[in-house]
Parts: C-alpha cells; sequence; structure tokens
C-alpha cells in the first residue's frame, strides 16, 4: 500500500489538481521556513516557495519515484533559493576560511557533545540569532536536518555531496554554533 505522499505524486502526475494541492499543503510550511532561513526575508521566501511549487508542477513528470520526494523538493527549493539570491545580492555562498584547518582542529568536540550544547540556549530567538551568524552552507545542512527531518542521505542528495561530506558539513555547523555560544554565553540578544 502506498503511503498518502506517494499517491498524491502519482495522482499528481496523472493530472490529478487535488493531490497536488494535497502536497502544497503538506510542504508550504517547510519549504518556507528553509527558504527563510536561508534568504532572511519574508516577502523573497514567499516568493521562493510560489516559485519552488511552480517549477515542481512543471517538473512532476521528471521525478523518480525511486527515490525520496522530500529530498528533491527540497533540492528544487534550493536551487529557487540560490538563484533568487544570485539574481538580488552578491552573497558569498562560500566562506572557506575554515578549509586551512585540520578537521579534528575544526570539530573540537564530538557530536552528542555539541548536540547537548543546545539544550542550554534559554531562548528560540537568542537561539535564531546565533544560527544567522552562520555561514549559508551551514544553516542549510542545519535546517535540513533539524527543522526538516532530512537524513544526512537525504541532504546529500539535495545538495550534490556525498553523505561523508554532509556528516562533515554538520559537525562543522554544530562546533561553529557551539563557538557562538561560548562566545556569547549570558549575553541578552
Amino acid at each position: 500500500m502506498k503511503s498518502p505522499e506517494a499517491q498524491w505524486v502519482a495522482d499528481s502526475i496523472k493530472g490529478d489538481e487535488q493531490a497536488f494541492a494535497e502536497l502544497v499543503r503538506n510542504y508550504t510550511a517547510q519549504i518556507y521556513n528553509f527558504a527563510y532561513r536561508l534568504c532572511g526575508n519574508v516577502q523573497a521566501a514567499e516568493d521562493i516557495t510560489q516559485e519552488t511549487f511552480i517549477k515542481v508542477w512543471k517538473n512532476l513528470k521528471k521525478y523518480d519515484s525511486n527515490q525520496s520526494f522530500r529530498a528533491w523538493i527540497f533540492t528544487i527549493a534550493r536551487n529557487t533559493t540560490t538563484d533568487h539570491l544570485r539574481k538580488k545580492t552578491s552573497v558569498p555562498f562560500s566562506n572557506l576560511d575554515y578549509e586551512d584547518r585540520s578537521f579534528d582542529e575544526t570539530i573540537a568536540a564530538d557530536d552528542e557533545k555539541a548536540e547537548e550544547h543546545f539544550g542550554k540556549i534559554e531562548s528560540a530567538e537568542h537561539f535564531k540569532i546565533l544560527v544567522e551568524q552562520l555561514p549559508p552552507e551551514n544553516i542549510t545542512v542545519l535546517t535540513l536536518y533539524y527543522q526538516n527531518d532530512l537524513t544526512f542521505d537525504e541532504i546529500g542528495r539535495v545538495l550534490g555531496k556525498s553523505i561523508n561530506t554532509v556528516k562533515s558539513q554538520h559537525l562543522r555547523a554544530l562546533s561553529r554554533l557551539r563557538a557562538l555560544m561560548d562566545d556569547a554565553p549570558n549575553k541578552a540578544l
């Protein structure tokens, strides 16, 4: 038996507008939040969300049902956001200053300790401000993993990177967040 999502996709491919409306309802908030996290602008996030679903509708027949639909739609959302940012501003998409350091220097503590550190943040707004200070590639990985519940494998497909690269980026992002939290542990932001 197909999952509701798989059935909506199959029916949408056949031209069923109600099924596509269900997909839109199911993913609108996730795509909007993802786009907003990357671009930081309400209007842009709304435009990106709308454009993402237009692209999904136009390209649904190209979707490979053997692959994760979540990964596919987030790939489209990421590409749409990237295109939007390139058109609107000259945001650097690569802050690779840490590439000169070894992996061990970059990741001082293990993943579990970094995640445990998140529990010390008292305010969701404080956390949001800290996350916004990260490079875009870190925000993307964290958003897809924690907010949108994609697996490392799915994130790899979205970003076009290997699972090991995604895991490394995840650890670097956690390390950077930890450093930001350590720099301002008691600041009221």
